[in-house]
């Protein structure tokens, strides 16, 4: 468990913590030559073998070294603030007061340090005036000490030690990298908050750049460990040669990478009045970019106001939901508000409409992941992994929150019942309205009804809405072609005139194919409208075209397929220059049919030969 200080520069939070620990967190020449912390400074408390060992992360106070202070700050659930008794509040409390309550720690706990430089009735003063002018503290436990008596430190440390453990240790591993430092005889070392979930020695990771690593040692807490685990203080000894794979503060390391997003929706606090856009700076753990704040309920926001923004970063971050962010101003000098993550990779159009407004405020107000899912699939459906991410759950933790909600997940996409209805009706509509647009089409292929019904759906999933569209019969194939169960498609009066005349060429050509411009010069017809009625002919399987516009009648396609089966079965193969003088072709044709038996997988081309693929494709 992991508890950071704060508060004003010389009120004595490094002092305090040497004195509950025995440790002295500043570690630069520059800290102990000025007598401040520039950096994070860091100590620790065993409490006893076998027992947690309590990690302190001690802050800068300076406001030129507020970005050091926001990057200890993550992944922490308990905070102390530091107040001087002969001092009191002073400019940068007011600021890391500000930061704490935005941050939304679980507890922070008030400690009165240098006791012994003033008397019990100005501490009263002061305790009273804290809890007046800042109401979130009036519940707060205080601790009066002086790290120079001992007074106080005694009872600060029992307090501290039955804090309980909040640690998310079923959630997949995430950790915040904060410094990175070579050690001589080890190699690469990095520090930082484990977030959540386990690490053990030998585990591989990812660095948010992408580079997989492996966990060479462990010091948890500041001590040697075969593992580490969510809210300690980790030191993670990696096979990473710093000179090729550069690492520094902001970094993570991850069970798996997943797309930083640069467009986020949040619920934010506004510390300040705030305008519908303006620049602000961003600090999440360790990291810290710029971007935009956009107000997403009206064009300002007053101080205290609670609303929903969108945060466009000009550097992407690795966010999950529920991740807390402070924001600064434009120069970095005001804070502004603080803000939850509440969606990454927010939509970039239609972001202030009713139906996307009702989402946002409902997500900010659900409790777990069960209703949080329940309430996305409504929407869309979704991409596994995103939902993994953003919830930070594993396939099994995944797989048990679909069915606490009634969704499901087929491959790499999760949807829900309402999800499935509605694009099955859309399938069923976009093909009922191409029969009446084209009746004399047999129907579609899968990839062209997709493009009709479903464009920018999952192309994998509205194939599997409709193979079991198909399997209920809500759907019929034939010959590849999709349609309708009481979609037929049959030549008319005319065409079955018509049709009989084609046969009688077929009859004529003996065995051989016909192109379409010598049956339409035949018969005397226009070759478009030729074209199309042979096409037609296709569809109902009375032609089959071998190449564009070149047709056998589909039972001697049949009939070439048993002969060309015998000679392989025979043989072990088929020849071009077999099959054409068994057929007394020409070689061109021979060679364009034997292509198209390899197109349809009955064949597969070997060098010259031919080999039987799927024999079955053919018969009867």
């Amino acid at each position: 468990m992991i508890i950071v200080t704060s508060g004003h520069v010389d009120h004595g939070k490094t002092a305090l913590l040497k004195a509950l620990t025995g440790t002295h967190t500043a570690h630069l020449p520059e800290e102990k030559k000025r007598g401040m912390t520039i950096d994070l400074g860091y100590a620790y408390l065993p409490l006893g073998e076998g027992e947690k060992t309590l990690g302190f992360i001690d802050v800068p106070g300076h406001e030129k070294f507020l970005s050091n202070m926001l990057a200890g700050l993550g992944g922490v659930h308990y905070a102390m603030l530091i107040v001087a008794a002969d001092e009191g509040i002073a400019t940068q409390t007011k600021e890391h007061l500000a930061i704490l309550r935005q941050l939304q720690f679980h507890e922070i706990i008030v400690v009165i340090t240098k006791a012994d430089r003033t008397n019990s009735e100005q501490i009263d003063t002061l305790i009273s005036q804290i809890k007046q002018n800042y109401p979130f503290l009036s519940r707060a436990k205080y601790f009066i000490t002086s790290a120079e008596s001992g007074q106080g430190i005694a009872e600060l440390r029992d307090y501290l030690q039955q804090l309980p453990e909040r640690a998310e240790t079923q959630k997949p591993f995430r950790y915040a990298i904060d410094r990175v430092f070579s050690v001589k005889g080890a190699g690469t070392v990095v520090t930082g908050t484990a977030f959540a979930g386990v690490v053990n020695v030998e585990d591989e990771l990812f660095l948010s750049t992408g580079q997989k690593v492996r966990v060479k040692a462990i010091y948890a807490q500041n001590t040697p460990s075969k593992q580490g685990v969510a809210g300690q203080r980790l030191a993670l000894n990696l096979n990473v040669d710093l000179d090729r794979i550069p690492i520094k503060r902001g970094d993570w390391l991850l069970q798996s990478v997943p797309p930083p997003t640069d467009r986020i929706s949040v619920q934010i606090w506004a510390e300040t009045p705030l305008n519908e856009s303006q620049p602000v700076h961003i600090y999440h753990a360790a990291s810290r970019t710029t971007g935009k704040l956009v107000l997403l309920q009206g064009k300002n926001a007053a101080q205290n106001d609670r609303t929903l923004a969108e945060i466009m970063l000009d550097s992407p971050l690795f966010l999950t939901f529920g991740d807390k962010l402070i924001l600064r101003s434009g120069d970095a000098k005001t804070l502004v508000a603080g803000a939850r993550v509440l969606e990454i990779h927010s939509p970039k159009r239609h972001k202030r409409t009713e139906g996307r407004l009702n989402f946002l405020t409902n997500l900010a107000q659900t409790e777990n992941t069960s209703q949080r899912i329940t309430l996305t699939l409504q929407q869309t459906a979704v991409a596994t992994s995103h939902l993994m991410w953003s919830e930070q759950l594993s396939v099994m933790q995944l797989d048990n929150a679909l069915v606490e909600c009634g969704a499901m997940r087929y491959q790499d996409t999760c949807f829900n019942a309402d999800y499935q209805a509605e694009k099955t009706q859309q399938i069923l509509t976009a093909l009922a309205t191409y029969h009446q647009q084209h009746n004399d089409q047999l129907g579609v292929s899968k990839a062209r009804l997709y493009r009709m019904a479903a464009l920018n759906q999952p192309e994998n999933l509205i194939y599997y809405f409709m193979d079991e569209m198909l399997e209920s019969g809500k759907l019929q194939q034939t010959r590849g072609w999709v349609h309708l169960p009481e979609h037929k498609i049959r030549f008319n009066e005319e065409e079955q005139t018509r049709w009989q005349w084609v046969l009688k060429e077929f009859e004529k050509a003996n065995g051989q194919a016909i192109w379409v411009r010598d049956m339409a010069k035949a018969l005397g017809l226009d070759e478009g409208e030729m074209r199309n009625f042979m096409y037609k002919a296709g569809k109902l399987g009375y032609l089959t075209p071998i190449i564009k516009d070149r047709f056998f009648l589909t039972e001697t396609i049949y009939a070439y397929a048993r002969l060309i089966k015998l000679i392989a079965e025979k043989e072990g193969k088929a020849s071009v220059n077999e099959v054409r003088d068994r057929l007394n072709f020409g070689r061109k044709l021979t060679v364009q049919l034997m292509e198209y038996f390899d197109r349809t997988g009955f064949l597969r081309r070997k060098g010259n030969d031919h080999i039987l693929r799927d024999k079955n494709i053919f018969d009867l």
